[in-house]
């Protein structure tokens, strides 16, 4: 499920970084009779910590990146690798900050200290001066950050029962994409090794029984796989629209396939009916151009 949650929170990174820089802000003081002793750190980092209860760590950096005071963490988990010294100038929240002399937020990448997926919230203190003094930083785990940002993502009791909705779904449709595999192929089998017995339009409806299994199978793999386990979706499809693209797509192929063999059926049994063959073909150029004019739109709403 990671891949989905680095999805969710790509959507929602604005608003993430947004509330966290309030958070700090507003409760980190600039204000202070010694902003360089240990206890006015330890006041900051334990004002936040209150402020941000889902935050996995708590500490402060140096202007050279180096960690100082006392680290706040969640003590319901074992975390190490924040102690007092730690060098941390080559993390991304501590040059970024530097470099943009303003609150950042990082992209989500595995802590050394738990191995859970995390991002960064980091905020620079300045003195009268405009000298760096402090950067006080943030680490909350990405899926408790998707829960206070996105309720509705993946980790919420929602977005779990509806893995386990379309995880009941997708094995319904593959019992029936599998029934009819087996239906057709065992048309196929009727026939034995006596294939001057074998009737063109028995031929014709095990071909479809198949078809149609493989176009339902193509259908719960695709839900299977970005519904239930939370697969990247392809670019260019539109965030959110791929399940419905495949689906789509199933019934295109199946069509043409059925239209390809009502052609072959009439051309040998009835040309006087190769009309309907030919409305069904336009009926399915119809379905092609539907479905890329849905394609379009839907990029062009993810790139606005």
């Amino acid at each position: 499920m990671v891949i989905k949650e680095i999805q969710e929170y790509a959507a929602i990174r604005t608003k993430a970084r947004a509330y966290l820089c309030y958070m700090m802000s507003r409760n980190i003081s600039l204000i202070g009779e010694d902003m360089n002793g240990n206890e006015y750190i330890a006041s900051q980092l334990q004002s936040l910590k209150k402020a941000i209860p889902k935050a996995e760590v708590v500490y402060a950096l140096d202007a050279n990146g180096k960690q100082i005071g006392i680290t706040y963490r969640d003590k319901k988990r074992k975390i190490d690798n924040y102690e007092k010294g730690a060098e941390r100038s080559d993390r991304a929240y501590y040059y970024k900050t530097v470099q943009e002399h303003r609150c950042v937020l990082t992209d989500p990448y595995p802590s050394l200290g738990s191995n859970n997926m995390v991002v960064t919230s980091s905020f620079p203190i300045y003195d009268e001066a405009n000298n760096l003094m402090f950067i006080i930083c943030v680490d909350i785990e990405l899926k408790n950050m998707l829960k206070m940002i996105h309720p509705s993502s993946v980790d919420s009791i929602f977005g779990r029962f509806s893995r386990i909705v379309y995880g009941a779904f997708s094995m319904a449709l593959f019992a029936v994409a599998l029934l009819l595999f087996v239906k057709g192929i065992s048309s196929f089998f009727s026939f034995g090794l006596h294939f001057n017995t074998v009737d063109i339009n028995e031929m014709f409806k095990a071909t479809i029984l198949l078809t149609l299994s493989l176009a339902i199978f193509d259908l719960v793999k695709a839900i299977f796989e970005e519904e239930v386990l939370g697969k990247e979706k392809k670019d260019g499809s539109g965030d959110g629209h791929q399940t419905m693209i495949r689906f789509l797509g199933s019934i295109i192929i199946a069509l043409s396939i059925e239209a390809l063999m009502l052609v072959f059926k009439f051309a040998l049994t009835a040309p006087d009916k190769l009309t309907y063959a030919v409305g069904l073909l336009i009926g399915v150029t119809a379905l092609i151009i539907g479905l890329s004019i849905y394609i379009k739109v839907n990029k062009v709403e993810k790139k606005n």
